[in-house]
């Protein structure tokens, strides 16, 4: 039978088909580019500059998850980072693309479900997630958290920004249980520093605050409804 589920992936997708905002979603939500959405200006994240900034972080391979228009990852291209950005949205690729050529930058962009790539282990020296995280069913955490373990190099890291809980953008307060009870994300889910610790517990936390709040004369990204978190491999 076609619905028949014979191994974990199945099960996931079975699952991912109740909950997951389906491509078609993401593809039209970049189409409309003079939408008043914040994240679609062409300013890197605060918290990814300040990484740069204070030599946390240093040049060399970064895979980017959930790329959107490419802010972010054309940051990291001017600052010598090889760049891959992966994104299921057609049109947020094509946006990228167009951007990544004004900026003078070469960056690797991916069309493709972030589960459903081939990624060799090791390959990676960061991480990166601005906005992703937040839309991942919680089936589907520890699939996003072996990626992550995958694609880092020992001694890589990982950075994200999502939702805070119970945030004016987003970041709904519900338990697991009642994201299938009611088959929603409600928006994407909203998380607190010691969730983001417990889900990713391989890690070392190195630091996991809110994001600072910019205007645009500061050219970066940041809203304090979003938490900021980097960790180390």
């Amino acid at each position: 039978m076609k619905e028949t589920i014979y191994n974990e992936e199945e099960l996931y997708s079975m699952l991912d088909s109740f909950l997951r905002e389906p491509d078609d979603f993401w593809t039209e939500f970049y189409r409309d580019r003079e939408k008043k959405i914040p994240f679609f200006k062409n300013l890197p994240d605060e918290n990814l500059v300040s990484y740069l900034d204070k030599g946390l972080v240093t040049p060399g391979r970064v895979l980017e998850l959930g790329c959107g228009p490419g802010r972010n990852a054309i940051y990291l291209a001017r600052n010598g980072w090889e760049v891959d950005a992966v994104d299921v949205s057609e049109t947020s690729l094509q946006w990228a693309e167009e951007r990544a050529g004004e900026s003078g930058v070469s960056i690797n962009f991916i069309h493709n479900n972030i589960f459903k790539m081939e990624i060799e282990y090791g390959s990676y020296d960061l991480v990166y997630d601005s906005g992703c995280f937040h839309h991942i069913a919680p089936h589907r955490r520890l699939s996003y958290t072996q990626l992550i373990n995958k694609a880092l190099k020992p001694g890589g890291y990982f950075a994200l920004t999502t939702f805070v809980r119970g945030g004016k953008l987003g970041g709904a307060v519900v338990s697991d249980w009642e994201v299938y009870r009611s088959r929603s994300l409600h928006g994407g889910l909203g998380y607190n520093k010691t969730q983001l610790e417990r889900i990713f517990s391989d890690l070392h936390s190195v630091e996991i605050r809110k994001m600072k709040d910019m205007d645009e004369s500061q050219q970066m990204f940041g809203l304090s409804e979003l938490m900021a978190a980097l960790f180390k491999k």
